[in-house]
């Protein structure tokens, strides 16, 4: 981040920074939770990655579609979904927002129009195009953005649903979070075309690359794109350039990579680059980001009570939702 832009106000910086935080500590909290035993099954952690989620999630309105990733915990905060019925939800309670069904890889949420993470990689992608095509034919304004990793790019999925959305002209947003690796797997050791604009724009598809660590300049890109979207020229993709400070999972040893490379990238940090940014433009103190950090940690803490003190789901419902229920034959 090379500063701030000249529109962006105290209060817009701070609640980009805020928004942020909240999505570091309540995940920085589930890793220490899953280590308890208390969050159970997978669980991907976005730390580095916050910029994405924050900055797109300031474009999309409350009518366009998102589709996720099983790395969605800081798309779904950014989205709107309360923090409480999200950690119950990786708790695995009633409460949760999935009704404790969905568990860490698949947060959905009606209400926001948030249309779930996804255990399959590129599983999304021809979700998003249908979502697309849904409003395309109702005649909206309204669009679908769609969040995948770059070890999507090489899946079948990626392929045939750029060709559709480019075919039809479809409101779609391809948010590509390039983190450079595909769980263990190093971009280019497993695609000849690392260059995953490229891609897209074989098929005809507007597509830029963005530096994804940089929260402005995420949200200047999906506006664009966003807006081109809305106009009825066709889909765009954005391939946002980042890096997971974190493992692929609580699971990854990480033997794949240096960790003298997870520190350079460290220092180029969404939290870290836009607090500093912000201290130098004048429009944020220590004492700023302390209340910030100290508002997020207490959101955390009430969201664990909520998830701990939840109800689990009776075992005579185990077999609820498997069927239509209310549906005459």
């Amino acid at each position: 981040m090379s500063g701030v832009p000249a529109s962006i106000t105290r209060e817009r910086g701070l609640h980009l920074l805020h928004e942020m935080l909240r999505i570091r500590q309540f995940e920085d909290r589930c890793a220490e939770l899953y280590g308890a035993g208390h969050i159970r099954g997978f669980l991907h952690l976005c730390d580095g990655e916050e910029a994405i989620a924050v900055g797109a999630m300031q474009v999309l309105g409350s009518g366009d579609a998102v589709v996720s990733t099983y790395r969605e915990h800081g798309h779904a905060l950014a989205r709107g979904i309360a923090m409480g019925p999200l950690m119950a939800e990786l708790f695995g309670k009633r409460t949760g927002c999935s009704g404790g069904r969905g568990g860490s890889m698949h947060i959905f949420d009606a209400a926001t129009r948030f249309y779930g993470g996804n255990g399959i990689v590129g599983g999304g992608l021809p979700l998003a195009v249908g979502l697309a095509l849904a409003e395309k034919l109702h005649g909206s304004r309204n669009l679908a953005a769609c969040f995948f990793g770059e070890g999507a790019a090489a899946e079948g999925e990626f392929h045939e649903s750029m060709n559709l959305a480019a075919l039809w002209k479809l409101p779609v947003l391809f948010l590509c979070e390039n983190n450079l690796y595909a769980m263990g797997t190093a971009l280019a050791r497993s695609e000849s075309q690392t260059d995953i604009q490229a891609k897209a724009a074989a098929y005809g598809v507007r597509a830029t690359a963005v530096d994804g660590m940089d929260v402005f300049a995420v949200e200047a890109a999906v506006r664009g794109a966003a807006d081109h979207a809305r106009a009825g020229r066709g889909p765009a993709l954005l391939e946002l350039r980042t890096y997971r400070l974190r493992a692929h999972s609580m699971f990854d040893a990480q033997l794949y990579r240096d960790k003298a490379e997870v520190e350079e990238w460290r220092k180029r940090g969404p939290l870290t680059t836009l607090t500093t940014a912000l201290k130098a433009a004048g429009l944020m103190t220590e004492e700023d980001f302390q209340r910030l950090l100290r508002m997020a940690n207490e959101e955390v803490k009430a969201a664990v009570q909520l998830a701990t003190d939840a109800e689990w789901e009776p075992v005579a419902d185990l077999a609820r939702h498997v069927y239509a229920e209310g549906v005459s034959s």
